[in-house]
């Protein structure tokens, strides 16, 4: 028997170390907790001194989880997706219920890149991201790395490691040490918005 995705079921995943995705024709949800598990050390994340750069310059307007639902429905807005109709209800009803978070790059008041997540205590669960001018989401994901730093956060996960996230020192540790440290973070009192 199929249960549908709420807010109270996500949350609960997160803390057992589990997230979902929706897969096939029919965008059925499965549940993941890969082993290596991506993360990024919060103090130990690289950006490039071209992007420092461009950061510097300040032509990005940041805001933080104003646009949620622009900014995951746009990360879905691809040819191949995970991101179902029923996992977008389900994360926006988590935002408003203060888990969901987005951080938005803006550009002459139109969105054009941010990613998304999920905070839970001194957790970040990073979700996905999405860019329609360069660097835009690069952008977002520096100033997400910053809160997170300021506002005391322990975890930064970002599940899979890919090419994209290699640039930023992404890592991978053993299934063990996560749910150690995502045990450690969950209990930090820490608030994103």
């Amino acid at each position: 028997m199929l249960v549908s995705l709420t807010p109270e079921i996500l949350l609960q995943a997160y803390t057992q170390g589990f997230f979902p995705m929706a897969e096939g024709q029919g965008q059925r949800i499965y549940w993941y907790e890969p082993d290596p598990r991506a993360i990024f050390e919060l103090d130990k994340v690289h950006f490039s001194k071209r992007l420092l750069r461009l950061i510097r310059q300040e032509r990005f307007e940041i805001r933080y989880s104003t646009a949620f639902e622009r900014v995951i429905r746009a990360c879905a807005d691809r040819p191949s997706t995970w991101i179902s109709e029923e996992i977008i209800r389900t994360y926006i009803r988590l935002y408003r219920t203060g888990y969901g978070q987005s951080v938005e790059s803006w550009l002459d008041g139109e969105l054009v890149g941010g990613l998304y997540g999920v905070s839970l205590g001194g957790a970040f669960f990073g979700e996905s991201m999405f860019c329609r001018v360069s660097d835009a989401s690069k952008v977002a994901f520096f100033y997400l790395v910053e809160r997170l730093r300021g506002r005391g956060f322990a975890l930064l996960d970002t599940q899979f490691a890919n090419e994209h996230l290699v640039q930023f020192h992404v890592v991978e540790i053993p299934r063990r040490e996560y749910r150690q440290r995502l045990k450690g973070a969950l209990a930090l009192p820490c608030k994103f918005r």
